[in-house]
């Protein structure tokens, strides 16, 4: 099976089974589904966050998605327990539609590390 095909087969069913538990089955955006990633990498999963809290959630997730490809690299926990990265290498200019693949692909090799899917 190609790459493209296998990712793509791996992507609609984290979103399928992310959608369920989470959406009541309505279907998560790529935003939603690295917002849900920024909690889980919080560990604080029963708290209300405010709206600029959810950008930095997903800002936490961006940096743990992108790190295996040397882009971030975890620096340390602060005093409430957020994790702050550090810049290793700028991202290349990528037009809107490689950005896209680039996390679902990112995002689909996170699930299977964590077992989430396999």
């Amino acid at each position: 099976m190609s790459r493209d095909v296998e990712l793509k087969k791996r992507w609609e069913l984290v979103v399928k089974k992310l959608s369920d538990q989470f959406a009541e089955g309505d279907i998560l955006d790529l935003d939603a589904i690295i917002y849900l990633i920024g909690v889980q990498e919080l560990g604080q999963i029963h708290r209300k966050f405010k709206k600029d809290h959810k950008l930095d959630l997903m800002h936490i997730a961006i940096c743990r998605l992108l790190e295996p490809y040397g882009y971030y690299e975890f620096d340390y926990f602060d005093e409430e327990k957020w994790p702050h990265y550090i810049v290793k290498e700028q991202l290349p200019p990528l037009k809107a539609g490689e950005q896209s693949v680039l996390m679902k692909e990112a995002i689909v090799n996170y699930f299977i590390e964590t077992e989430y899917i396999i």
